[in-house]
């Protein structure tokens, strides 16, 4: 899918709300459209899976994505990622593969973002990369405090 065909669908605007997307103006997020991959997916298919590189991450723009840890020999169901968030980051940043799938729940559209992307975001525009990172923070502060709740419950 070609940003103009997305945009055809989508106001812009309703991407400046997403979470990931936060207090960016819309010129960094129009460059991260056109340089990252903006990918369409059918309920059923899988953005990743274990053991693939995880040299990227994606933005959910449309829809909601499931996402499966593997360990110990089997899949568990962890949580569903919703328009607006980021799945496959921690990933990226820690330099390891996939350790399990991410799969589309319903019809769904992300945009890729892979290591160059992010190194060149960085150097095209370092405020905004600045936000962005708070941004993707942000986030994985929100997963862990919603993981330890868990924990809590459970013991």
């Amino acid at each position: 899918m070609t940003v103009q065909q997305l945009l055809k669908q989508h106001d812009l605007h309703s991407f400046t709300d997403a979470s990931v997307f936060g207090a960016l103006p819309e010129s960094a997020i129009n460059w991260l459209l056109e340089q990252g991959v903006i990918r369409e997916y059918e309920k059923g298919e899988r953005l990743f899976d274990r053991q693939q590189p995880g040299d990227s991450f994606h933005i959910i723009l449309v829809g909601q994505v499931g996402y499966y840890k593997y360990h110990d020999g089997r899949y568990a169901y962890i949580r569903d990622f919703k328009q607006g968030e980021q799945i496959g980051f921690v990933s990226l940043i820690a330099l390891h593969d996939r350790a399990g799938r991410a799969e589309a729940d319903r019809a769904t559209v992300s945009l890729e973002i892979n290591s160059r992307v992010y190194h060149d975001f960085h150097h095209q525009y370092p405020l905004e990369f600045g936000i962005l990172m708070m941004n993707l923070a942000r986030e994985m502060a929100r997963t862990l405090r919603n993981v330890n709740n868990l924990l809590v419950e459970k013991s």
